[in-house]
């Protein structure tokens, strides 16, 4: 029991699940907002990381393909009410758009490297700006965390956004996230916030592969 000179703080937790797609039909490239579905073996990735335990309120999804599909499977599978948030595309990768890494390093040299090792001053030609990616992000997760707050979500995104988010809860730069996290094909992440009348506390709980196996 709390003394008389010690306050009770209340806390409101809220809790994100994110994963990205599975393997798209087409293999491994600069997909961006290239429109393609999952293939058989990107639909058995995201199946297998969804334990039966799993529940959400909500479930948010990327407009593209590779998300939505899998999204709206779940959602009725498991009653649960269903967004696309538009905004949360992937980046837009301009002129490197379905390229292989192997081919955009033949046409375009060590931007490739360059763009990895520092995003912000080397992005694609024609490319979404990573700082603008940033901004978009960040945007979209508040809103969410605001509209959603004190409920389990499911968010299923992609790699690029999952990066961004990250950067956002652990205070990295657009730059650094990109470069600094592993998202493999259906790897889940857990951010917990929570809201008190001292502020919002984010904090990373678990970033990895198939945490449910």
């Amino acid at each position: 029991m709390p003394t008389k000179s010690e306050k009770t703080v209340s806390v409101q937790s809220t809790l994100f699940d994110l994963i990205r797609h599975g393997e798209p039909a087409g293999g491994q490239m600069y997909r961006g907002h290239k429109d393609d579905p999952l293939s058989d073996t990107g639909w058995q990735q995201m199946r297998d990381a969804i334990a039966q335990q799993d529940h959400w309120d909500h479930i948010l999804t990327s407009p593209l393909l590779r998300c939505r599909e899998f999204a709206h499977e779940l959602a009725a599978k498991k009653n649960i009410p269903i967004t696309v948030a538009e905004e949360f595309k992937e980046i837009h990768f301009g002129a490197w758009e379905g390229l292989t890494r192997e081919q955009v390093s033949e046409q375009f040299g060590d931007h490739q490297a360059k763009f990895w090792h520092n995003a912000e001053k080397h992005p694609p030609p024609n490319a979404e700006l990573i700082q603008d990616f940033y901004q978009r992000i960040g945007t979209a997760w508040s809103h969410w965390q605001e509209t959603l707050q004190g409920k389990r979500v499911l968010l299923v995104c992609h790699g690029g956004v999952i990066r961004m988010v990250l950067a956002h809860v652990l205070g990295l730069n657009a730059a650094q996230s990109m470069a600094g996290f592993q998202v493999p094909y259906a790897c889940r992440s857990q951010i917990q916030i929570d809201h008190s009348e001292y502020g919002v506390l984010s904090c990373l709980v678990s970033h990895g592969p198939q945490l449910n196996a």
